[in-house]
Order: structure tokens, then C-alpha cells, then sequence
């Protein structure tokens, strides 16, 4: 995808100490997923990249506790942002739109394909081995536990999972029952059969089995 200004306006909200887990360099694998996403369909490229470049803009203040949802406010400042650069105004509310989708809780469904391409890229970023060291950096900057025996997946009355192994059961490897487009549910697949084969491994080692 191409750069440009743009580009650098979306990284300037994005510090040098961010959460490794939710940084540009999240943003830039999520770019290079959406660019293998867009390949495959008859898409407007530009809206993919404006909103992959802007989906997280957010994320530094909610994690500050400044906001409450970095979707909902990275699409106002998407808004902002690129009204005032001249964007048309059509492309504009696609942008935001998927921005405000992408978000996993969040009760908003895609409206566009660019949309779709977003949460599918966001969320492939979630999976895999990327994924799974995603998922114990987060949970170690939140203080949650890595494994709790005594608490396994099923008993777990959380949504989420109260630590990183149940996280991994109950949101990870339900992430390809959310793909929108058959590509990446393809990649989707694939990523989670890696997932899979980390919690065998993991289940292993803490049996002293391996």
C-alpha cells in the first residue's frame, strides 16, 4: 500500500511507549494483511488504507482511561482528520464506518467490503504466533495471570478469560467464526491450527508431560 501524508498524520498518534500489543507495528502487520486481503476482491485500495492507517488512533487514550472506546472516538477524529485534508466525503463515511466495526465488542457490523477487509486484517492479527504473543504481553501489562489449573476455560464465567491461557479458549481461537471474507477465513484457519497446537504444547508442559 502506498504511503503518504496521510500515513504520517495516523502514526503521529501512536507513541514510542504504547502497548506493544496495540502499537504501529500492530497497525503495519494489519496493513500488510489488508493489502493480501484487497488482492482479492474489486475494492476501493485507498478507503482500505485510510482506514487500516486509522483504526487505532485512539487506542494511547483508552488505555489511559482518557475514553471509553477507541473505535467510536477514532472515527470522530477520522472525521476530523481527513475533512479537513479534502477527502471526499463518500469515502469518508466508509472510513469511518469501518473504523467504528473493527472493534471486537463492539455490536457494529461492517457496512462495506472495505469494512469487512479492516476487521478481517485486525483480527488475523490476533491469531497466530503474532497472536499468541499479543495475547501474554497484554495480559502482562494488565498484571492477569498466565495460567490458573484451578480455573480452567469452561468454568471461567468471563467473557474474555480472567487469564491468558483461558483468553487463548474463550476469544483466540473463535476468531475464524468472525472472518467476513473466504480469504481470510482461509488465513483464519491456518493461524488457529498454530493456536491449537501452542495449547497442546502448553497443556504438556504444565502436566510435566513434556
Amino acid at each position: 500500500m502506498a504511503d503518504d501524508s496521510l500515513r504520517a498524520v495516523a502514526r503521529s498518534y501512536f507513541a514510542d511507549s504504547m502497548s506493544p500489543a496495540h502499537d504501529w507495528h500492530h497497525v503495519q502487520r494489519v496493513e500488510a494483511l489488508a493489502e493480501r486481503l484487497t488482492g482479492e476482491y474489486a475494492v476501493d485500495e485507498r478507503t482500505v488504507e485510510l482506514a487500516v492507517w486509522f483504526h487505532d488512533i485512539g487506542r494511547a487514550r483508552e488505555d489511559a482511561g482518557e475514553i471509553d472506546d477507541h473505535a467510536a472516538w477514532g472515527a470522530r477524529e477520522a472525521e476530523r482528520v481527513l475533512a479537513e485534508r479534502g477527502v471526499a466525503d463518500g469515502r469518508i463515511d466508509t472510513v469511518t464506518q469501518a473504523i467504528r466495526a473493527h472493534r471486537y465488542s463492539n455490536a457494529v457490523e461492517p457496512a462495506s467490503r472495505a469494512a469487512e477487509i479492516l476487521c478481517d486484517a485486525d483480527n488475523l492479527d490476533a491469531l497466530g504466533a503474532v497472536g499468541v504473543a499479543r495475547s501474554f504481553t497484554y495480559g502482562g501489562e494488565l498484571g492477569e495471570t498466565i495460567h490458573d489449573p484451578d480455573l480452567p476455560p469452561e468454568a471461567d464465567p468471563t467473557a474474555a478469560g480472567q487469564s491468558q491461557y483461558n483468553h487463548l479458549h474463550k476469544k483466540i481461537l473463535d476468531l475464524p467464526e468472525r472472518m467476513y471474507t473466504d480469504a481470510g477465513r482461509d488465513i483464519a484457519e491456518d493461524r488457529r491450527a498454530f493456536v491449537e497446537r501452542f495449547v497442546d504444547r502448553f497443556d504438556a508442559e504444565v502436566d510435566g508431560r513434556r
